[in-house]
């Protein structure tokens, strides 16, 4: 059982990956220096179980196209602007997070539990 959200998420595929080349250059006047520019994000990691990606992406799918909390969250984040694609994957990973709750703590899912806090996007 993964410890923690980022270990699921990177289990189940849906962590952010950032990528750096060129971290330092050649500066002719100070030698090597490193580079302001910050890492840029390329996607979700490669290396996961895909049958776990695959279940907490049809699940947000589901989420998202159903009537329920979840889906007017996922509203939200459309709303506020961010694209379908990444709301998308938003959800799933709200999703795990959620699996992952219940799952060590041994409870039911209860809408009623979801508090606007937990609800709100980052």
């Amino acid at each position: 059982m993964p410890r923690t959200k980022r270990h699921l998420r990177a289990y189940a595929g849906l962590a952010v990956v950032t990528h750096t080349t060129a971290e330092y250059e050649l500066d002719g006047q100070h030698g090597v220096r490193r580079r302001r520019r910050p890492p840029m994000t390329r996607g979700l990691n490669r290396h996961h179980n895909r049958v776990v990606k695959d279940v907490f992406k049809s699940a947000a799918t589901a989420a998202a196209t159903r009537t329920g909390p979840l889906h007017d969250w996922y509203q939200g984040l459309l709303t506020r602007g961010m694209r379908e694609e990444l709301a998308r994957i938003t959800l799933a990973r709200k999703l795990a997070a959620l699996t992952l709750h219940l799952w060590k703590r041994g409870e039911r899912y209860d809408p009623t539990q979801l508090t606007v806090q937990a609800m709100q996007a980052r």
